[in-house]
């Protein structure tokens, strides 16, 4: 998939910083895990394609605050209904997982881990898809 046609949203400043000057970045600094996730949803229902899986790793919603996710630039003409099931199973989880037990408030070395997991993630999946 050409990087053109791709958007990436998420509140990790690796993420931003490795690829802002490369493709479209929507970066939520300050943000949650959830608002990451939360923020896709009216994107949805605009057209755009949910090309990540919004629960990509095997960090749960509750362990870490970093989230990168990539959907299409271009807004289609019709909702993508498997996207948004996934979306929002994704939400009720992190939910649920917030609920029972609140993210830690990690010391900084242990942030900078989960932003590079993160970040390792999206780069395997630009490589995946091929951009």
């Amino acid at each position: 998939m050409d990087p053109r046609k791709t958007v990436i949203v998420t509140n990790n400043p690796y993420v931003y910083e490795k690829y802002k000057d490369k493709r479209d970045v929507n970066y939520l600094e300050g943000g949650k895990y959830l608002d990451v996730l939360e923020s896709i949803r009216p994107l949805l229902h605009k057209g755009h394609k949910l090309l990540t899986h919004p629960l990509s790793s095997s960090l749960k919603p509750n362990e870490t605050p970093y989230k990168s996710i990539m959907i299409s630039k271009e807004e289609g003409e019709e909702v993508d209904s498997q996207g948004l099931l996934l979306l929002e199973d994704a939400i009720t989880y992190t939910n649920k997982f917030l609920t029972d037990r609140k993210t830690t408030d990690w010391p900084e070395n242990i942030l900078d881990d989960f932003r590079a997991i993160d970040l390792s993630m999206m780069e395997n999946t630009i490589d995946i898809l091929g951009h």
